[in-house]
């Protein structure tokens, strides 16, 4: 433990914690004072209505309590006060002799946001892509539209409005209702009329980008520790690898594999913490990249010598077949396509309630004979990957029937419009202000994450120079590892609604892949610090 301590002492560049932890009498309380018990620590807590937290704890004499990185230890029964902290993810433990440790995450902001009514901020967000996609046909600003695509804008400006605390993605419930419901009805609708033969035809560069993604994040890891370690060279001494671990989940499979290698190496809930921040951080930026990226599409095709027919002639099929049955919805068509759609989401919704907790269920007791082989397969006891790929195969079912044809009634523009709204609470969830307010704690730690998503692009551009792959495949095929079902497809229909599909397809791979991949990052990163 000490070594943990004396690493993130040096590689946090000399951080000392700012929050000061000492007893506290009842007398000594006032209005200025907060007054938690341990337990009801969990959650979203503003420092400008009371700035002193005071915490209470059952059966507290002779534990450590840990404050982030920090520990200080006490043997009285009276409340501690934690004063000084800074805005953004915390965490805070109890160790007892034995060394079990006991840990709740908690979150501060300095004030509440400017809206939190969630209707309100949906208007908000709406209004906002209304803007966006106005000025999209505005001709003063074609040119900015070449360079910036309105996908990008789409995340990017809803970020800003969270950053100034105007809206507060800590407060709402937009991104759930998003991921929850519009994005498997979108996967539904996207899926409608589904070129499958169109997909096939791209050939095997969609898996060898996907599969290049994958091997550029397991030795990205490993690379960006060790340059980093030249700077830092405590990092090696530590037990950053155990957090730096759950990011490698994260970024190769999803939420369900990053939790699954928190188990299997013992991340702290301190560096779990801390890692989580820089996971979405880096994730959200490169995201961005990538959508900046698809306004250059023929350029770096160009670079790439790359042949994208395939790819266009999906897009062309696609575009004529939508013509063809294209006509003037009526208010039954409407109410036909999305009670089909949010028919099958639900139908999702309810299969997927039962098949991931009955394998978790499975999984959990397989822990106690064969823990490894339980952890690599945590991803299909997961409800999300259920419902992804449930939406995923009721829509393709769906283009083998006469529901196809609800595509010319507009089934992938409803679908197309889903994802924004998705992105839109996406770009909710990112907070610069916030960052860099805890800059002398995640710098080296961003730093490390920077290298490590600059290893596994130069990975993806190499191979896609050397087999002449599109940037169609770079993008999707990191987003698909990275980014996980939630964006590899809106990535993908930057490109257009026809290829959202292939997206979806191999969101779904990393999900199954993710762990495996993950420990192998893992053994390499470990594999430095012996």
């Amino acid at each position: 433990m000490k070594n943990l301590l004396t690493s993130l002492f040096f590689l946090f560049a000399l951080f000392s914690i700012k929050a000061q932890v000492q007893n506290i009498d009842s007398t000594q309380l006032d209005s200025t004072h907060t007054v938690l018990e341990f337990e009801k620590l969990e959650g979203l807590h503003y420092l400008s209505e009371k700035p002193h937290i005071v915490v209470t704890f059952p059966e507290n004499e002779g534990k450590s309590i840990f404050v982030d990185a920090g520990e200080t230890a006490f043997t009285t029964d009276k409340p501690l006060s934690i004063k000084g902290l800074n805005t953004g993810d915390h965490s805070l433990g109890l160790k007892d002799a034995n060394g079990e440790e006991v840990g709740v995450s908690f979150k501060l902001r300095s004030n509440p946001p400017f809206i939190k009514s969630d209707a309100v901020v949906f208007g908000l967000l709406m209004f906002i892509l209304f803007i966006i996609f106005k000025t999209t046909q505005a001709k003063s600003f074609k040119k900015f539209y070449k360079i910036v695509p309105a996908l990008l804008l789409c995340y990017f400006v809803p970020a800003i409005f969270n950053s100034l605390n105007i809206i507060s993605a800590d407060e709402s419930g937009l991104y759930y209702m998003a991921s929850r419901y519009l994005l498997p009805a979108s996967l539904v609708l996207l899926c409608l009329s589904i070129d499958l033969k169109g997909i096939r035809r791209l050939g095997p560069k969609a898996l060898i980008m996907f599969f290049a993604a994958t091997i550029g994040i397991v030795i990205g890891g490993p690379i960006a520790l060790y340059l980093v370690s030249f700077i830092f060279p405590e990092v090696l001494d530590g037990e950053i690898w155990k957090g730096l671990s759950t990011v490698a989940g994260s970024w190769i499979g999803g939420g369900a594999n990053q939790t699954a290698m928190k188990e299997i190496y013992g991340a702290s809930d301190s560096l779990f913490s801390a890692m989580i921040v820089v996971d979405v951080f880096i994730a959200n930026l490169f995201m961005a990249v990538l959508l900046i990226g698809t306004g250059f599409n023929k350029r770096l095709n160009k670079f790439f010598k790359a042949d994208d027919s395939a790819i266009e002639e999906l897009k062309t099929n696609m575009e004529t077949y939508q013509a063809s049955i294209s006509k003037i919805p009526t208010f039954y068509d409407m109410v036909f396509m999305l009670g089909i759609a949010f028919a099958m989401v639900g139908l999702a919704h309810f299969l997927a309630g039962y098949i991931g907790p009955w394998i978790g269920g499975g999984l959990e007791a397989m822990k106690e004979t064969s823990p490894n082989a339980a952890n690599l397969m945590v991803s299909f006891g997961s409800t999300f990957f259920w419902l992804v790929v449930l939406a995923t195969i009721f829509g393709v079912v769906l283009s083998f029937t006469k529901y196809r044809e609800l595509e010319g009634v507009g089934a992938s523009k409803f679908g197309s419009l889903f994802l924004y709204v998705l992105v839109a609470t996406i770009g909710m969830k990112m907070n610069m202000v916030e960052l860099y307010d805890n800059w002398q704690i995640f710098g080296p730690l961003i730093i490390i994450g920077l290298i490590w998503i600059i290893m596994h692009a130069l990975i993806l551009f190499i191979v896609a120079k050397i087999i002449k792959a599109p940037f169609f495949f770079v993008a999707v095929g990191s987003q698909a590892n990275v980014g996980g079902a939630a964006s590899a497809p809106i990535v993908a229909s930057a490109f257009s609604p026809a290829l959202a599909p292939v997206g979806v397809l191999l969101a779904v791979l990393g999900y199954a892949v993710g762990t495996f991949g993950a420990i192998l990052c893992t053994l390499l990163m470990q594999g430095l610090t012996l």
